[in-house]
């Protein structure tokens, strides 16, 4: 007798027709999805709707990595064509954002909170800084890492350090060295001055800033390859080379439950504005949506 495996998900998108690489969920728009893979493409969908897909048009290679802009009218998309390129969430194309020489590539993208800059860390072991209301104008390029940026906000590198740089002087004020291999994922929780950080010794590390100091490590079976705060509550979901997505509570350092559905590496997740929602890319071609509505804190 055979079994099926476990599955967790609510809803399955799959339209792409190579690997994904990146999820964002709208922050204002609670069903709105953008997904972007192998394909060079990038999607916008609705949870529950799948009846009007926007295809977004115009990178020349893997679409890596996505971003919604706080206000959610603009979606940011990265490329390994060495490009992020600026979008309404009608699909319309506003401006292209020229980055690095041929061989570089973005590997993520995120926006200011309070303005139309856009951030992203590239191959090349430097971050860019743009205006996306100036034309796309190049703002700055921060230097200080000695390896691959693989992703930021906060900006960790492939030698396990988590680097913190002033956006007006683009030089490091302090870094962290939580990580014995390559930091995978970072993610900055909305109601405390934490960070969580993943890497491929399969840990997940929570960092109070203020004192440099960890506070909780989690040990898992596969590499952490992405993770994400659940709103502002004090879970964080982690993408696992596995296929899994799991939950832990970062004060009580206990692990919550897991979530299963993919069968290859998650590359993204994202949660939904209304925080019912975690959102999965994967190797598999699909992005998956899980109900997390019981974790509404």
């Amino acid at each position: 007798m055979s079994y099926a495996e476990p599955d967790d998900t609510v809803e399955i998108f799959a339209r792409h027709s190579g690997p994904l690489y990146a999820v964002a969920c709208s922050p204002k728009e609670a069903t709105l999805v953008a997904s972007g893979g192998g394909d060079n493409l990038a999607s916008l969908w609705n949870i529950g709707c799948q009846d009007r897909v926007n295809e977004l048009k115009g990178h020349s290679d893997t679409v890596s990595c996505l971003s919604f802009s706080k206000d959610g009218q603009l979606l940011a998309s990265g490329g390994l064509d060495a490009c992020v390129k600026i979008w309404d969430i009608f699909g319309n194309l506003k401006c292209t954002l020229q980055g690095p020489v041929e061989g570089h590539e973005f590997e993520w993208v995120t926006w200011h909170s309070n303005a139309r800059l856009v951030l992203a860390g590239c191959t090349d072991s430097t971050v860019w800084l743009w205006n996306a209301d100036d034309q796309g104008a190049l703002l700055n390029v921060f230097c200080g890492h000695g390896d691959h940026v693989t992703c930021g906000g906060f900006t960790p590198d492939e030698n396990g350090v988590l680097s913190v740089a002033d956006i007006a002087s683009g030089k490091v004020t302090s870094s962290f060295s939580p990580h014995s291999s390559s930091i995978q994922s970072i993610g900055h929780s909305l109601s405390m001055p934490w960070v969580a950080t993943g890497d491929a010794d399969e840990k997940l590390v929570i960092w109070v800033l203020q004192h440099s100091a960890c506070r909780n490590i989690f040990e898992y079976q596969d590499e952490i390859t992405c993770l994400n705060w659940l709103g502002e509550s004090m879970l964080v979901a982690s993408g696992c080379g596995d296929g899994q997505i799991m939950i832990c509570d970062t004060r009580s350092g206990e692990h919550v439950r897991s979530f299963k559905g993919h069968s290859d590496k998650i590359q993204q997740l994202a949660v939904s504005a209304d925080n019912k929602f975690l959102v999965s890319g994967s190797e598999d071609a699909t992005a998956r949506v899980f109900d997390v509505s019981d974790f509404r804190y």
